[in-house]
């Protein structure tokens, strides 16, 4: 499931930055894409779409599901890309490396999954550009806790 730009903001040409989350699960992709939207509050949300799994239903990660959901949130402002795992960066920066897999201005982000997926998307969402969005994202690997 991808969380889009509502038809108003899609109308009224809004460009806004892309997030796609990255997990070696399906589960855990969708799970955070639904925190993150969820605490973005209302209004406009930034288009989100999770792209986890290896595409047949376990564990792993798909190029062809990361390049599709690229593409989705793709709204001409960038696309910010957030990973969970060590392999999942190695998937994201092959395709960078290919240079026509991923739509331009496409991101990888270095920022914890979870925080960084909310910041990525609440900054996103107020119509930061790309690089505030990588910033506030990569600002929550300062987050304490205790």
């Amino acid at each position: 499931m991808v969380k889009g730009v509502p038809d108003a903001a899609a109308a009224d040409g809004e460009k806004l930055v892309g997030i796609v989350l990255v997990s070696h699960s399906a589960a855990v992709a969708a799970s955070v894409a639904e925190l993150a939207t969820g605490l973005a509050g209302g209004g406009t949300t930034a288009p989100v779409a999770p792209a986890g799994g290896d595409g047949d239903g376990g564990l792993g990660t798909s190029s062809e599901l990361i390049s599709a959901a690229a593409a989705a949130v793709d709204r001409g402002a960038g696309v910010a890309v957030l990973t969970d795992l060590g392999s999942a960066v190695l998937t994201v920066k092959a395709l960078l490396a290919e240079g026509d897999e991923l739509p331009s201005g496409t991101r990888l982000v270095d920022a914890p999954f979870v925080e960084g997926a909310v910041a990525a998307v609440v900054t996103a969402s107020a119509g930061a550009d790309l690089a505030a969005v990588e910033a506030a994202a990569a600002e929550a690997y300062t987050y304490r806790k205790v």
